[in-house]
């Protein structure tokens, strides 16, 4: 089995030096394309106004002035070539989790999708935190732990194509997790992320975004509940964002010739 190595914290980030372990114990044949520099919330970006320069370093490890999108492109279309394109795409191992509407502007769930969308099966892997200061240390070690297994029964079941896998580790040593749970994707209360305004040292006022962090109660069987639960959470995500009741429902109101009022 081949494998990419991508994530969104950067070619230099503890949590991709996590994931290339978690995928030498499933295969010695490890690539890593990863971004230069953080690319956190960069979502599906594409780099298209700028180009792209790739740097070597070292033999199947590469670093690309872009986003997680560009660099599983640029992979498998360039870097590694037809004869070596990869079975499996693993994005993180991300520091903090990718839970509810995260996913939508998540780096780590882009670089899997991006690996599903040119039809390579793809996991994002994420360690969540409690705090983001920097001398909190994540347990890389609970993500190192379960990781192998969690992937390598993934990779033995049967799911079809278009869709991702989203792996969420709880802020926990490996010593107290003790469950797995198949989970759909929640969502948080409005205003979880606002601006936070702030004065620069000539006056001008700019804004730093950020997480109100405030307490929630989660529905039983969200990713967000099973994460604060304790447990590893596994959520298949597909990209078809279409409301189907929605549909349904709007057909009833549109359709044929247009209205001219």
């Amino acid at each position: 089995m081949r494998i990419l190595l991508t994530n969104d914290d950067g070619i230099t980030a503890e949590g991709l030096e996590s994931l290339e372990r978690i995928a030498r114990t499933l295969t010695d044949d490890v690539w890593i394309c990863a971004p230069e520099h953080e690319q956190s919330g960069a979502g599906r970006g594409l780099t298209l106004t700028e180009p792209l320069r790739v740097r070597t370093l070292g033999e199947k490890r590469f670093a690309v002035t872009g986003t997680p999108t560009d660099c599983v492109i640029l992979a498998v279309n360039d870097i590694m070539g037809e004869a070596n394109k990869p079975d499996l795409v693993l994005s993180g191992v991300n520091r903090g989790h990718n839970l509810g509407e995260d996913v939508t502007y998540s780096g780590t769930v882009a670089g899997a999708l991006q690996g599903m969308a040119m039809g390579i099966r793809s996991i994002a892997l994420s360690q969540s935190m409690t705090r983001f200061h920097d001398e909190v240390v994540p347990h890389w070690d609970t993500a190192e732990q379960f990781g192998p297994g969690v992937v390598r029964r993934l990779t033995e079941a049967d799911w079809p194509d278009g869709v991702v896998m989203n792996v969420n580790f709880p802020p926990l040593p490996p010593d107290q997790v003790s469950e797995v749970e198949v989970t759909v994707q929640g969502f948080r209360d409005a205003g979880e992320l606002h601006g936070v305004k702030r004065t620069d040292l000539r006056g001008r006022d700019y804004y730093w975004m950020a997480f109100r962090g405030k307490p929630q109660e989660h529905a039983p069987g969200t990713d967000l509940r099973a994460v604060a639960d304790g447990k590893i959470s596994v959520t298949p995500l597909h990209i078809d964002l279409t409301h189907l009741p929605t549909v349904s429902t709007l057909k009833r109101v549109l359709g044929g010739a247009p209205p001219k009022v």
